[in-house]
């Protein structure tokens, strides 16, 4: 089974530029033409959050016209510059959750790796949150009975990554709780994948992996710095691609570029000064 995730899109409505500089639309068209040119191709693809920049309907719709070209079964799940309401509107087959629940939580059993979708969205705010009713659901499904391996995918990593401000804005309330959830089934729990940091970074959590998979439009600066500023970069865009071995029972990452790369371009910082 190959699963690719996708991640940070941030696209923008009328294909605004992020930060004037980098065209997010386009830079999905890559990704999107990118996994639909792999031999063998994926499974499934999974966006683990922030789909569109201010998560308004007309970034959907642009985002939703773009992924007409994506033949390969897709899900979703919101990060803190999305929107629940406007998200799962403009994508109902890839938020499918139950009837009556608020948040985006679902259990996709389509494939020979569970799928299940966490929402980590505190809307307004770019931290993250998983409320105790959504952890009692989550410990309610891996201890249900099917011992299918799963695979959790969410947006806010819940852990320290050295990067100051992106460590800042990280998964806070619930987190001591799901990794608790998580090793207790870490028999079941093959990986925890995330977004948010526009970083490739791999560690083991709650004794599984956790790796937070790198933007598809631009990076975070690498600035391990205790005072390091809020600052973004323009490396080679790319995705995780997957390899679920049924027989051995291992999951394999691979770090995949999405096509050319014209860098690198100075970006700016948060305290306005050039980073070279």
């Amino acid at each position: 089974m190959l699963i690719a995730q996708l991640t940070d899109l941030h696209v923008g409505a009328g294909r605004r530029l992020a930060y004037r500089k980098v065209d997010t639309a386009r830079a999905l068209e890559n990704a999107v033409a990118h996994v639909e040119a792999m031999m063998p191709r994926p499974d499934v693809v999974l966006f683990t959050g922030d789909i569109g920049d201010l998560g308004t309907p007309d970034e959907y719709a642009l985002v939703a016209e773009i992924l007409k070209s994506l033949t390969i079964p897709y899900f979703m799940v919101p990060g803190n510059h999305d929107r629940r309401g406007p998200l799962r509107a403009a994508f109902a087959d890839a938020t499918p959750v139950a009837p009556g629940r608020d948040f985006v939580n679902y259990v996709v059993d389509d494939f020979d790796l569970r799928l299940i979708a966490l929402d980590t969205l505190d809307e307004g705010k770019p931290g993250g949150v998983l409320q105790a009713e959504q952890l009692k659901w989550l410990r309610s499904v891996l201890a249900d009975g099917d011992q299918k391996p799963s695979v959790i995918f969410m947006h806010h990593p819940p852990i320290v990554t050295g990067i100051a401000h992106m460590d800042a804005q990280k998964l806070e309330t619930g987190a001591d709780e799901l990794a608790a959830i998580v090793s207790d089934h870490r028999d079941k729990v093959q990986a925890v994948l995330c977004g948010h940091v526009h970083r490739p970074i791999h560690t083991i959590w709650a004794g599984v992996p956790l790796i937070i998979g790198p933007s598809v439009a631009h990076q975070v600066a690498l600035d391990l710095r205790e005072d390091g500023p809020s600052a973004f970069v323009m490396e080679p865009p790319a995705m995780h691609l997957y390899v679920w071995d049924t027989d051995q029972k291992s999951l394999m990452t691979h770090l995949a570029y999405i096509d050319r790369f014209d860098g690198p371009h100075p970006f700016f910082g948060a305290d306005g000064k050039l980073i070279v």
